[in-house]
Parts: C-alpha cells; sequence; structure tokens
C-alpha cells in the first residue's frame, strides 16, 4: 500500500477517534448534547466542559509523545529512546512534587502552580543536561543519554526523599502525580498546552531531511551539509520544551513514545518525512482512545491513563526484546 493512503488512512482513524471518545463515558451522549435544543443541558455541560476538553489534551499530548519520541529514535538510532531518555519527565515530576511537598498554593495566567512548578523543573533538566554536554565541548548522543540517565535517577532519588517527608494526604498527591492522567476541566490546559506541542511540532518537522541523515550516522549527515551539532541542539531543544509542557499539564506519561513511532514504522518505514506525521496523527489518536478506555472500563472509577499505557506499554517492551528489535537497526 502506498504511503499516503496509509498517511490518509491514519487520518481519517485518528479523526473518528476524535469524534467518538467525546460521546462515550459513563453515560454515552447524543447529539442533542452537542447541540443543545434551548437551554444548555446538563449533557452539553458535560460534552463542552469537560469531555471535549479531555479529548483535545488527550489528543495534542499524545501527538506530542509520539512525534518526540520519533524524533529521539532517529536522533539516537534506537528504537527504544523516548521522549523521557533524557530526564525531563523527571525534572517535571520533581517540580511537582516540590510544589506539593512544600504546600505552595498559586497560579499565574489561570496556569495552576502545580503545572508551572513541573515546568520548571523539566526546563532545569534540560539544562542541566544542555550544560553537560556543553562542558564536555562536545554534543554527542552518547553523553546526552549518559547526562539524561544520570539525572532521571538523581531527580528519582529527590522525590523518593520528598515523598519520605511528606505526610500521607501530600504523599497520595505526588503518587497520583507520578502516575500521569488527564483531568482536563474547560479549555485552559488545552490553551496552555498547544504552544508547546505546535512549536515543537514545527521544529521536528522542518528538521525531518536532517533527521533521515542522523539516522544513517553522524559522519555520512556531516558529508552532506548537515551541521551536526546545530541540529542535535535544536532537535533536543524543541522536543524536549514539547515533552516538558506535556508532562506538566497530564504528568509522566509512559510508552506512548516508545510504543507509537515503532508501531508506525513498522507500517509506512522509517522516512521521517512520513513518520513523523503518522506518528503525530496515530499518537493523538492512540492515548485518546486510551484515556477513553481508562474512564468507562471500571466506570464510574476512573483509571489514571498512565496505568492503561504502561499496561500496554510492558509487554511491548517484552514483544521488541523477544523479537530482536533493539538489536538491530531499523532505520
Amino acid at each position: 500500500m502506498k504511503k499516503s493512503w496509509i498517511l490518509l488512512l491514519l487520518g481519517l482513524a485518528s479523526a473518528a477517534v476524535f469524534l467518538v471518545a467525546p460521546m462515550i463515558g459513563m453515560k454515552f451522549l447524543g447529539l442533542d448534547a452537542v447541540f443543545p435544543h434551548g437551554p444548555d443541558t446538563i449533557d452539553s455541560h458535560i460534552f463542552w466542559k469537560i469531555r471535549l476538553p479531555r479529548v483535545c489534551t488527550s489528543f495534542l499530548a499524545g501527538a506530542a509523545l509520539a512525534v518526540g519520541g520519533s524524533a529521539f529514535q532517529a536522533m539516537f538510532r534506537n528504537p527504544l529512546a523516548t521522549p523521557f531518555t533524557l530526564g525531563v519527565a523527571s525534572g517535571a515530576s520533581l517540580g511537582a512534587s516540590l510544589y506539593v511537598g512544600l504546600g505552595f498554593s498559586f497560579s499565574f495566567l489561570g496556569i495552576s502552580g502545580s503545572s508551572l512548578s513541573a515546568f520548571a523543573g523539566a526546563v532545569l533538566a534540560i539544562l542541566v543536561v544542555y550544560s553537560f554536554t556543553r562542558a564536555r565541548r562536545s554534543f554527542s548522543t552518547g553523553s546526552m543519554l549518559l547526562a539524561g540517565v544520570a539525572l532521571s535517577f538523581f531527580f528519582s532519588s529527590l522525590i523518593l526523599l520528598i515523598q519520605y517527608m511528606s505526610d500521607f494526604t501530600k504523599t497520595f498527591h505526588i503518587l497520583r502525580r507520578l502516575i500521569g492522567g488527564i483531568e482536563a476541566v474547560g479549555f485552559d490546559s488545552v490553551l496552555s498546552l498547544f504552544p508547546f506541542v505546535a512549536s515543537g511540532a514545527v521544529i521536528i518537522f522542518s528538521l525531518n531531511r536532517e533527521l533521515n541523515l542522523l539516522s544513517t550516522g553522524e559522519d555520512l549527515a556531516a558529508s552532506r551539509g548537515v551541521n551536526v551539532v546545530r541540529t542535535k541542539q535544536v532537535i533536543f531543544l524543541g522536543a524536549s520544551l514539547m515533552i516538558g509542557g506535556v508532562v506538566s499539564i497530564c504528568g509522566p506519561i509512559g510508552f506512548i513514545g516508545m510504543m507509537v513511532p515503532h508501531i508506525c514504522r513498522l507500517m509506512i518505514g522509517p522516512d521521517n518525512r512520513y513518520l513523523t506525521f503518522a506518528s503525530l496523527m496515530f499518537g493523538g489518536g492512540f492515548l485518546t482512545l486510551c484515556d477513553m478506555l481508562a474512564r468507562t472500563l471500571f466506570a464510574p472509577v476512573e483509571l489514571p491513563v498512565g496505568v492503561v499505557t504502561a499496561i500496554l506499554g510492558g509487554p511491548f517492551f517484552f514483544w521488541l526484546l523477544l523479537a530482536g528489535s533493539s538489536e538491530r537497526t531499523v532505520f
């Protein structure tokens, strides 16, 4: 099947999920909730103020995680690389944990202090990794990977310390934040998330040619006129800020950035000119579908969507290992 047809089918499937997901929940909503006759009803309030904003947030978050994952996998030349490889998720989680553990309570321009603290932690992680690689007078993917892993372990230990020093209520809130979930009410989360996702996606889309060359090797990319160091810096900063925005709003939702690009690569091939768009559409639809399952499987109890993605991601990771995909180059 031609790649254009695959992209079209992915787009239609994602659009179908986006349109159907707001209707499905503990109570099914019909078209009367979308286009109410006369005064607004309870169903219309549920649709426009709860379900539609949640679906928009989940679609943006899934698209960002998937696009970031495809970019990092191409840059690291490793199908197991994820947007959280460089410590961005751990930094955001540390920021949110500090906010809860220290008992802060504030907001700015309608954005909660927890989200702002999480984003500040993500930016801190980006700056630390970037400063480390600059101090080594190189910007190798190996240096970034090692710095990110070390920083993740360090931030995780600080989060454990904060949890241990906090009371039961604060510990519960920290743990709930670390699971990852989508709890949007109103469109504030969508408006806060959209600039990060849009800017990061534009950066990665504009560098698809360079990503293709980087995935074949840095020496070959340099011989074809790619400024390897500058390109990796831009991809690193753009994708990390995008992921930082997602984690600050939704928490660290795992495995989307690993599963979706790999599935899309199997369907459409490794060419990032097609893979990035496929990952964007499939990632948005996939996380929206996972969130729909999270709020309907055990209704009226809602599962954090991070639980659903982890349940799916664990077996998928083992399948990659058993299939030997982690040991061979797929680019």
